[in-house]
């Protein structure tokens, strides 16, 4: 998971950002609003939890290069780190 607080921070205002957008995009669906303005809020919703796994894929990047990992775990492998990449791509 997510190492420093700073990131993890981050991490966790991005996704309650998109919770906040999410919520918004099902009142819009059942206040039966425009497709165009749901597509729309649905895409930047879908950018703010991209945006979260990227910053976790990152964070990790980041421990493997450093050597430093939470107390208690090992760094991911590259096989892993590009695993996670691959699935958010």
């Amino acid at each position: 998971m997510v190492a420093d607080e700073a990131s993890m921070t981050l991490v966790l205002n991005r996704l309650r950002r998109a919770q906040g957008q999410l919520l918004g995009v099902i009142s819009m669906i059942e206040q039966g609003r425009d497709c165009k303005d749901v597509v729309t809020q649905l895409a930047a919703v879908s950018r703010a939890l991209d945006r979260a796994g990227f910053k976790i894929v990152a964070t990790g990047m980041r421990q493997c290069l450093t050597g430093e990992a939470p107390e208690g775990t090992t760094p991911l492998t590259e096989a892993e780190l590009e695993k996670l990449f691959l699935a958010l791509a």
